[in-house]
């Protein structure tokens, strides 16, 4: 089997001094896994297609159909895609638009999606008075504007929190009480539920449905069926798997990507 070349081994973005540039992956082509890395520039992450897990910081960010996350330049991060994930990342020189200072999951709109593939074909030296150039600035004023949402799972540098996180990441269907995880890292369960809190701003119960929310949004934007996940995730039943996605993103899963799926999600209307 061939080896695949990494993502980031393909583009530098800080080779130029241009407000925006786009470009495009196929995973098919490269390693799921991109390693740690920085650019000068930010970086707006699009999923087409599949989705995308990505750390920055402190916090796992999930990328699903019309999300994007948003990482300001200058922070360390790494991802890992789904084997049918198709990418469109936009680089932002700092300084050239008014979007947040600190990473999050911005909605997108068909039409800034639309917007970063058609920049993504242009070439990355576009002149200032050129078509790419007009296209670029109207991208950046559009995306300043887009709402930011709920896709991340805040994590620690804390040993103890951070050895309960890999363990639930590696086996989310560990239904183990906060009682039995204090056992595990030698503390009280009170010191734990005040640490959990201090380190995460969550508790542990809401900590380990954001877990949950993140792993079904990456399993279900993969292809896996709604039942696998609910049994992956150690749902009792499918229903209570609905509950719980339903209460945190507003709506079934089936209506959640079906929504983002459709080529004019509400709000959008085609001419």
């Amino acid at each position: 089997m061939p080896v695949l070349s990494s993502a980031v081994a393909v583009f530098d973005p800080d080779l130029t001094l241009l407000p925006a540039v786009a470009h495009k992956l196929d995973f098919a082509d490269h390693g799921a896994e991109v390693p740690v890395h920085v650019h000068r520039k930010g970086q707006l992450i699009l999923a087409l297609h599949g989705a995308v897990t990505c750390t920055a910081g402190n916090e796992v960010w999930v990328v699903p159909p019309r999300c994007g996350v948003w990482i300001p330049g200058g922070v360390p991060h790494s991802a890992r895609a789904t084997a049918n994930a198709r990418l469109t990342y936009l680089f932002v020189e700092p300084g050239a638009a008014r979007l947040p200072e600190s990473s999050c999951t911005l909605s997108i709109s068909s039409m800034i999606q639309e917007m970063v593939e058609r920049l993504a074909r242009e070439r990355a030296d576009y002149t200032a008075d050129s078509h790419a150039a007009r296209l670029a600035r109207v991208l950046l004023d559009e995306l300043a504007e887009m709402p930011q949402e709920r896709l991340n799972l805040p994590i620690s540098g804390n040993p103890k929190i951070r050895a309960i996180a890999d363990a639930l990441t590696a086996d989310p269907a560990d239904r183990s009480t906060l009682r039995d995880w204090a056992k595990r890292v030698a503390m009280s369960e009170r010191s734990l539920a005040r640490l959990f809190i201090r380190e995460t701003g969550l508790t542990f119960g809401r900590w380990r449905q954001q877990l949950h929310l993140v792993v079904a949004l990456r399993e279900l934007a993969r292809g896996e069926t709604v039942q696998n996940v609910a049994a992956g995730l150690g749902y009792e039943s499918v229903n209570a798997f609905i509950t719980m996605f339903k209460k945190a993103l507003g709506s079934t899963p089936a209506q959640y990507f079906a929504h983002r799926n459709s080529p004019h999600p509400a709000g959008m209307t085609a001419d």
